[in-house]
Formats: structure tokens, C-alpha cells, sequence
């Protein structure tokens, strides 16, 4: 299959590389030049976005909405594929743009599927990546062969691809709650002459008993925020994803508007790069304890 590859970030680079592996010609293009370890004989970086045009799939992973906006909408690539190509946009989005985008491709008669990911890049290149998918049945059942490369499983949340989304932000938001609770009670915990390693490891084991939070539990436990698998800048647009999309459905989300806040609180102290789990640190300086 000719598959065309947008964003060679930590994520994209992995994802690039499996569908290489898998014997699909993958012809990538980066906003910025490629990082020089792309991984996967087949890949073959191109300089143009017009390089794309003669895709049967686009598969993109953008790091935001305005990155996704300037390369398929104001960048032209929606105007260049051929008609019948597939679009699929791993990247977490608004659900305002993901309705958008599926209405534009409508009217360009393409497809639009809907993919975003649970999973950091390790796993991406290893594909164990979890994938929510949304879109149109034919597009998605055409598209069978690269599911399995790409991830360990699809979960299906219907036609209609800001569906996917509004799964997505909502896990991503449910996980940085989880990030913030673990962190507080660890906190709690060493405040009573508990050490946190053997605290938060208890705590992964039992009540929080998952691989995502253990890794988290073990990144909070050993302050070990760099190098960074998921940007801690990111996870505030995350939440403010889901404060948008909880706006639009007039449901308040309380606690989402606090992880704002302690997101925006490491922000302000340059830590916008470590990893998302370093928002434990907004709380331990208001404890004095950072």
C-alpha cells in the first residue's frame, strides 16, 4: 500500500518505521527536518507536502490542532490527495476539529478515520499502542491490514470520528487525574514517615493496580521526569481539550479545571518539558517540599 506519513516526532517515528517493516511503501514528510535516526528501511523522507499527493492512505500524527489545521488545511494537502484516499489522523485533537475535518473530507470525496492513541513512544515502536477508532465502516475495514501493525488493539466507538476523540481526551484526562492523585498520596504518605518508592509500589500492586499507573508510580517515586515520553506542555492541552469539549456539552468538569492550574503552576516554572508526570511538582511546592 502507498502510505503517506505526516509528523516524524517521538511517536510518528515508531509508527513510520512498523508500517516500513510491514512491506507498505511509506513516502514521510516532517514540519521541521526529520530527526537522522528514522527507524525502518522503506521509509523515504520527501521535502514537499505535494510529495504525498499520490497516496492511497495518509496516516498523520501532529502534535496539535494547529500543527494538523496548517498541514491538511491551510498547508493544501486535503486539496492534493486523490479522491477515494483514506486520512488517518492518529493525533489527539479537539472534537471541534475532528467534526470539521471529517466535513472537509467529505466534500473532497475522501475518507476520514479518526485514531488517536493509548501508549507512549516505546510503545509505538513495539506496537502495543491501544487504538480508538472512529470513522466510516468501509474506510475502517479497508484500512485492517495496518491496525495490528500499528497497535496491539482497536476499540471501535463508532462512524462519527470526534467520537474517537472525545474517548481519547477523556482517558488522557482521567490519567492525569490519576498522575495528580497518586502524587498527593505519596506526598501524604512520606508526611507520616513513609518513603514514597515502597509506598507508590504498594500502591500500583493493589488499589491502582495497572502497567500505567505503575509506570507512573515509579516516575513520581524516583523523580525521574527526563527524558520526557509525553511533554508535560502537552498534557495541559490535553486537559484544555477536555475543558473545550466538557464547554460544549455544558458539563463541568471540576477537577479538569484544577489540573489546568497545576499543570499551567509547572509551566510558569520552566518545566513545560519534562514529562507530564513532573505535574506532581505543583503540589509539593505549595508543601514546600520541592
Amino acid at each position: 500500500m502507498r502510505i503517506g506519513f505526516v509528523g516524524l516526532g517521538a511517536m510518528g517515528r515508531g509508527l513510520a518505521g512498523r508500517l516500513a517493516k510491514a512491506g507498505h511503501e511509506v513516502r514521510a514528510w516532517n514540519r521541521t527536518p526529520p530527526p537522522p535516526d528514522l527507524p525502518g528501511a522503506g521509509v523515504t523522507v520527501v521535502p514537499a507536502l505535494s510529495d504525498l499527493a499520490a497516496s492511497e492512505v495518509v496516516v498523520s500524527m501532529l502534535a496539535h490542532d494547529g500543527a494538523v489545521r496548517e498541514v491538511f488545511l491551510e498547508g493544501g494537502l486535503l486539496e492534493t490527495l486523490p479522491a477515494g484516499a483514506v486520512h488517518v489522523n492518529m493525533a489527539t485533537v479537539s472534537v471541534a476539529l475532528a467534526r470539521e475535518l471529517a466535513d472537509r473530507h467529505v466534500a473532497r470525496g475522501l475518507a476520514y478515520v479518526a485514531a488517536p492513541v493509548l501508549g507512549r513512544p516505546d510503545a509505538a515502536a513495539e506496537g502495543r499502542l491501544h487504538l480508538l477508532v472512529a470513522g466510516p465502516d468501509a474506510a475502517i475495514a479497508r484500512l485492517e491490514g495496518l491496525w495490528a501493525v500499528l497497535g496491539q488493539r482497536v476499540w471501535r466507538f463508532g462512524d462519527r470520528p470526534e467520537s474517537a476523540n472525545g474517548a481519547k481526551i477523556a482517558s488522557n484526562l482521567a490519567l492525569a487525574c490519576a498522575i495528580e492523585a497518586m502524587g498527593e498520596a505519596a506526598a501524604l504518605a512520606e508526611a507520616h514517615g513513609v518513603a514514597a518508592g515502597p509506598y507508590l509500589e504498594m500502591l500500583t500492586a493493589t488499589l491502582f493496580a495497572s502497567p500505567a499507573f505503575k509506570l507512573y508510580g515509579t516516575l513520581i517515586a524516583e523523580d525521574r521526569f527526563e527524558p520526557a515520553g509525553f511533554r508535560l506542555a502537552h498534557g495541559l492541552k490535553d486537559v484544555n481539550l477536555a475543558l473545550a469539549a466538557g464547554a460544549e456539552a455544558s458539563l463541568p468538569l471540576a477537577f479538569a479545571s484544577i489540573m489546568r492550574d497545576q499543570f499551567l503552576d509547572c509551566l510558569a516554572h520552566g518545566e513545560g518539558d519534562r514529562d507530564w508526570s513532573a505535574v506532581v511538582n505543583a503540589g509539593r511546592r505549595r508543601a514546600g517540599r520541592v
